[in-house]
């Protein structure tokens, strides 16, 4: 018998695929409908202090190996927020796992302090949104100290368990997750977006309102898998993967790079909206083919001699 849920700390997921912040968890009633489709858990759009409008257009791009975007973290603000998320989680069936992001330290503490009374499993803290610089400055994410103080920054505000979500374009991201585990992130989703850039070399203009986005889809595996993999080296904590997935196999190398799970989203404009119920099939099938019979005996697989 393959048995493909998995847990997050004490959460358990029927399967490994989580929707990733930002693609189709707009509203609670997306959030209900990616659910039917499949994922194992649900991570709603980032949430912020205030109300935010985000990026002009264009704010999307596809080239060769996915997309480059900036949205600019556009939601409601918390105040105005709570009630999508709560019928999220009351009408889901699956864990809401909310996402949250200030521009601020202490925004962080505030947000996720309104968030908490809604008794979530666990909060995702955005660290590393690529393409708001303009707005905040630096992502908290790239910065050891910085990273580490907002987490400590949340975890005094909170009793909920804190998922830390990390940048990919540091120098050392092993330093950066010791950091956050040290500061009391309770699990770790590894990686946001990377800066990237097109051009349009017909106006020689970038072609994004912002100029600058972040790379998701096809190119950003071998990188996602690079950072989970040091990553599960370095902390004890359970890691997410995000970069990428886009089939069961996609998903299987996540989860034996260190991964407990992965979320997956540009995979959603390839393969549909129940994309998460077919990597779920595939999965099963590779291990039913390859002699697994849980989640667990793949964590991590990768790191064996």
């Amino acid at each position: 018998m393959t048995d493909i849920s998995t847990k997050i700390l004490n959460v358990k997921l029927a399967n490994p695929t989580i929707l990733a912040s930002g693609i189709m968890g707009v509203s609670g009633a997306s959030c209900v409908f990616v659910a039917k489709n499949g994922a194992g858990a649900i991570i709603p759009k980032s949430i912020g202090p205030r109300e935010r409008e985000g990026h002009n257009n264009p704010i999307l791009v596809e080239f060769n190996g996915g997309f480059l975007n900036a949205v600019g973290l556009p939601n409601a603000g918390i105040d105005n927020s709570l009630g999508e998320i709560e019928f999220a989680m009351k009408n889901a069936g699956v864990p809401v796992i909310p996402s949250i992001f200030g521009g601020t330290k202490e925004e962080f503490g505030t947000v996720a302090e309104k968030m908490a009374t809604l008794k979530p499993q666990m909060i995702e803290v955005n660290l590393s949104c690529p393409n708001t610089a303009d707005d905040f400055g630096m992502a908290f994410a790239l910065d050891a100290d910085t990273a580490a103080e907002v987490i400590r920054i949340v975890k005094s505000r909170t009793k909920v368990p804190i998922i830390a979500k990390l940048a990919p374009n540091v120098p050392s991201i092993k330093k950066i997750a010791k950091a956050v585990e040290d500061a009391g992130a309770d699990a770790i989703s590894a990686v946001n977006t990377m800066p990237g850039m097109a051009i349009d070399v017909k106006t020689a203009k970038p072609i994004l309102h912002n100029r600058q986005g972040g790379i998701s889809g096809h190119a950003m595996k071998p990188i996602a898998v690079n950072c989970v993999y040091d990553i599960y080296k370095t902390v004890k904590i359970p890691i997410i993967g995000i970069g990428g997935v886009t089939t069961g196999e996609d998903a299987v190398e996540m989860i034996m790079a260190g991964a407990v799970a992965v979320e997956i989203g540009t995979a959603i404009y390839y393969r549909g909206i129940d994309v998460f119920r077919k990597v779920s099939d595939e999965i099963r099938q590779f291990m039913a083919e390859n002699g697994y019979s849980t989640i667990k005996e793949m964590i991590g697989l990768a790191h064996k001699e």
